[in-house]
């Protein structure tokens, strides 16, 4: 059983598949484990710590391994080099990207894609993106106070009285929430808000005051799954009233919201963006699924006005040490189940609840429900 720890393709990927107590734990379960020159750099891993961990290292790490671990989707000249076969797993963005599902089941290759980690609690070790998104809501609010130009806590001062900064979460999932401590840590004036009732309690524990109109729909707005649900047309009518009269008095927006599988609900219009006091700052966590406010640049600090409109890409690779240690930790409870302890080998329970959610291509074809090939009636 040889598992092999890819090094990313992409340079704007900082993060890395493994770390060196992984590659320890890998090893005790009876794996080879190769890890490509130079794939743990950028987080701060050099290739002499996973060689004392006991990988090898090497340039074509993946063409003989039976397991590649990987941050993202690997492209088409990667695969190229994968075994037929072998098991990939990464964060696979699966959600409108059907050419690239194809090409992995084309290549013979056994793929799972981590973000579809079931929400169960067997899981929990396993959910990157929790664990991505944690860290994504910690860094938006050091990000946000790095260009905010002012204090955050109100600082009483012989030389007069430095207020606290209001800081406005809209979306209160593991991001928001997180985003919400760390601000309070800070000392900031925390307001939140959410269309899942029971986000509620979670945001005033936090200390933070909940802000939402509370009608008969707000109450029944979560999926059984505990995501978000599509609120009606009349609602968010409502909500965004609310919402914009609130903008104003901020000093700080951070916006959180994504669907799985469609873009990112507008939650901040240019209107709200304009209402905003000067050297106002917007954080905009959603920019790679279209984002959440209007002006929003992949990439990019946008100046609207006077307001920065902040759309850094890849938040949580924005802290590459920990995003790593993180994601190779929940690879690594993944891959756990999956191996024969006795026997030492890859031992797949197909039938396994964790196996079928995240299972995107097998035996040469793409056999996830979610992304079946649409066939003509």
């Amino acid at each position: 059983m040889k598992i092999a720890v890819a090094r990313e393709a992409d340079p704007a990927e900082p993060r890395v598949a493994g770390t060196p107590e992984t590659v320890k734990k890998l090893k005790a379960l009876g794996a080879e484990v190769a890890v490509a020159r130079g794939a743990g750099l950028a987080s701060g891993i050099p290739d002499a710590e996973f060689e004392a961990a006991g990988a090898s290292i090497g340039e074509d790490v993946t063409q003989d391994a039976d397991v590649v671990l990987k941050v993202r989707r690997p492209a088409a000249a990667e695969l190229a080099k994968y075994k037929k076969g072998a098991l990939v797993i990464a964060i696979m963005d699966p959600y409108g990207n059907e050419a690239a599902l194809k090409a992995m089941a084309d290549a013979g290759v056994v793929a799972f894609a981590m973000e579809l980690m079931p929400r169960i609690t067997r899981a929990q070790s396993m959910d990157v993106l929790s664990s991505q998104a944690n860290l994504a809501g910690y860094r938006a609010v050091i990000d946000a106070a790095e260009e905010y130009g002012r204090a955050l806590p109100m600082m009483m001062t012989a030389a007069g009285t430095v207020p606290a900064a209001k800081v406005f979460i809209m979306g209160v999932g593991v991001a928001g929430l997180q985003a919400i401590a760390t601000a309070r840590r800070l000392g900031a004036i925390v307001t939140a808000t959410d269309v899942r009732p029971a986000t509620k309690e979670q945001v005033e524990s936090l200390g933070a005051k909940f802000l939402a109109v509370e009608d008969e729909e707000f109450k029944n707005a979560q999926t059984a799954g505990g995501y978000a649900k599509e609120m009606s047309k009349e609602y968010q009518a409502k909500q965004a009233a609310l919402v914009a009269e609130h903008v104003k008095k901020q000093d700080i927006v951070i916006t959180t919201a994504l669907i799985p599988g469609r873009p990112a609900p507008k939650l901040i219009s240019a209107a709200m963006v304009a209402s905003m006091r000067p050297g106002s700052v917007i954080i905009d966590l959603a920019v790679e699924r279209g984002g959440n406010v209007e002006g929003a640049k992949p990439g990019e600090v946008a100046l609207v006005g006077s307001v920065k409109i902040v759309g850094h890409l890849n938040v949580a690779g924005r802290l590459p040490a920990s995003a790593s240690a993180l994601y190779a930790k929940n690879l690594l409870t993944f891959l756990d189940t999956m191996i024969d302890k006795k026997e030492k080998k890859l031992a797949i329970n197909w039938d396994d609840e964790i196996v079928k959610g995240t299972l995107l291509t097998r035996d040469g074809a793409i056999v996830h429900p979610n992304f079946q090939p649409k066939t003509a009636a």
